[in-house]
């Protein structure tokens, strides 16, 4: 059996951060994994500027209720379930992510947790585990499970690394540089090829 690993941000739906940038006028919030590969230096830094802007997570939570998936991964999603099981694994949080989970079909979402204080502000945040992702695809494949797994960031490289086949999805020019090993993918029909391939290869 194959199981296919998906990053979510990126490749399934927009970057939730530069979203609310966006919306709110913070341009120093764009700053994503794509561009920071120390996600704990990351995060503390966004919770520190929330903090001093005086954000909390509703407002974060509003501007998520408004997204949508990217164009055409609804589609993608739906066809490669036809084809394998599918896990996403995300840095994200579950107070982010339900509502796009609700527009993708609920696939099965590995993530982590917020926490906030009695005003709702965030004060930190909870890792599921250490290098979850590629934690993630490890276990899978100590089930005998054969994985390919599609990211677009710093913190995917090693989910890609540990998986059977690793695919880049849409990544900026600088991660490409750094990991010329992966495959890169530029659009659904790509990363569908990059799949099925894959498929065949381990199959």
């Amino acid at each position: 059996m194959i199981v296919a690993c998906l990053d979510l941000e990126g490749v399934l739906v927009p970057e939730i951060w530069i979203a609310f940038s966006e919306r709110v006028g913070i341009p120093e919030l764009r700053r994503t994994t794509r561009d920071e590969p120390d996600y704990d230096k990351l995060m503390k830094w966004r919770i520190a500027l929330l903090a001093d802007k005086g954000f909390a997570l509703r407002d974060i939570q509003r501007v998520i209720a408004g997204m949508a998936p990217l164009p055409g991964a609804r589609e993608f999603l739906d066809w490669l379930r036809e084809r394998m099981q599918v896990v996403i694994l995300s840095d994200t949080f579950n107070q982010f992510a339900q509502p796009l989970m609700r527009q993708l079909g609920w696939p099965t979402l590995l993530c982590h947790d917020l926490l906030t204080n009695d005003a709702g502000q965030i004060t930190g945040y909870r890792l599921r585990q250490s290098d979850a992702k590629r934690a993630a695809v490890l276990a899978l494949r100590s089930l005998e499970l054969r994985t390919i797994a599609a990211g677009d960031s710093y913190n995917d490289t090693r989910m890609l690394a540990a998986a059977d086949r690793g695919v880049l999805f849409r990544p900026p020019d600088n991660v490409v540089r750094e990991f010329p090993e992966f495959a890169v993918t530029r659009d659904y029909d790509e990363l569908r090829a990059a799949f099925a391939r894959a498929e065949r290869e381990l199959s």
